[in-house]
């Protein structure tokens, strides 16, 4: 599945993702290929991408997470997302 990550500054991430982990209003949730449309507010938390490696251009945005998995993170103040047809954005500050 494709994930779009833009800030008001630039766009931080764009390519394909095993899954992404997302802190919602009501507690994270996770996005895996096939899942229903959603649209959803974000609040302050980490986006965390499921994948095996990200470009080098968009690297220095996340940190690698201590685990068996590639899980890279990104925090967020707040934001929104937008899924459908396993293509999703997300806009966050």
């Amino acid at each position: 599945m494709n994930i779009k990550i833009l800030t008001p500054e630039s766009v931080i991430f764009e390519g394909d993702v095993d899954s992404v982990l997302l802190p919602g209003k009501n507690g994270d949730f996770h996005i895996k290929k096939d899942h229903a449309d959603i649209v959803s507010s974000l609040i302050n938390g980490n986006v965390q991408l499921f994948t095996t490696q990200i470009a080098e251009n968009f690297a220095k945005f996340f940190t690698k997470e201590n685990d068996a998995k590639s899980i890279f993170s990104f925090p967020i103040k707040s934001g929104v997302v937008e899924f459908h047809n396993n293509k999703g954005i997300i806009l966050a500050e």
